[in-house]
């Protein structure tokens, strides 16, 4: 069986007892932290906690030599961990689909995701969340501009009134994180008076918002990563108030948004 099992937000706590059941009874264990990482634990974090070796694969490992992998899950139980919830990226539903063509049997068992700490922590109706977007560092799109794609997915949401989730890159190569700060001087440009949300270290025990307009928040810092943005649309008046009391935004800001 190949087992895929979501670890969590942000160290080796946040996995589900039902994951880490499946790592400590498993054969062998894979993980990847290309997609995305938890920033508040190491490997030997993990390998600790599960009493177990785990083998990280890099993305070339998975996407295109995944077949040692596959054949271990034959005729043994293979774990294959990311962070987050397992199933978020195309990578691992490609994976799946694999093994499922090669007819080895395969359970997902879930962990929790941005997206939803997103919503809890700010107190935005997850229901009113449109399409997701990623900002890239300027590197990995060869220019200061921003990709036609995040402004087009912004737009969109907004037209439609619905709350826009940005996510943020990852050089897991150089160990570089975007933060908050840089990505709403980013975003500025083109939104200057937009409200936006500041979420970071979703999951650990000391997350931070901070909601404010998009040129306040670039001047701000909210120390170590993973961080995220967001920008709302439309609020509902409980929207307005927990942004209000969970992320210290301005009244002028929030009341332009309420419908």
């Amino acid at each position: 069986m190949l087992t895929f099992v979501g670890l969590g937000l942000y160290d080796e706590r946040s996995v589900t007892v039902a994951g880490r059941e499946a790592i400590r009874a498993a054969d062998r264990v894979v993980a990847e932290f290309y997609t995305s990482t938890l920033a508040g634990a190491t490997l030997a974090d993990l390998e600790a906690a599960h009493d177990t070796e785990i083998e990280v694969r890099d993305r070339a490992g998975v996407e295109q030599s995944p077949d040692d992998i596959l054949d271990d899950a034959v005729d043994s139980e293979v774990v294959f961990c990311t962070a987050g919830d397992t199933m978020i990226s195309t990578t691992h539903t490609d994976l799946r689909l694999r093994a499922h063509d090669r007819g080895i049997e395969t359970r997902v068992v879930h962990g929790t995701t941005a997206q939803a700490a997103a919503s809890s922590l700010t107190g935005l109706q997850n229901y009113r969340f449109g399409k997701a977007t990623t900002l890239p560092f300027e590197r990995s799109h060869a220019g200061d501009d921003l990709p036609e794609s995040i402004i087009d997915t912004i737009e969109r949401n907004r037209d439609r009134g619905l709350h826009t989730l940005v996510f943020l890159d990852i050089d897991g190569e150089n160990e570089a994180y975007m933060r908050a700060d840089r990505a709403a001087g980013r975003l500025a440009d083109a939104y200057e008076d937009t409200l936006g949300v500041a979420v970071a270290r979703a999951g650990s025990p000391d997350p931070v918002v901070r909601a404010d307009r998009l040129s306040v928040l670039a001047e701000a810092s909210f120390g170590d990563p993973l961080h995220l943005l967001v920008i709302p649309g439309d609020l509902h008046l409980m929207e307005r108030d927990a942004l209000a009391a969970l992320g210290d935004a301005p009244n002028e800001a929030l009341e332009a948004l309420v419908v």
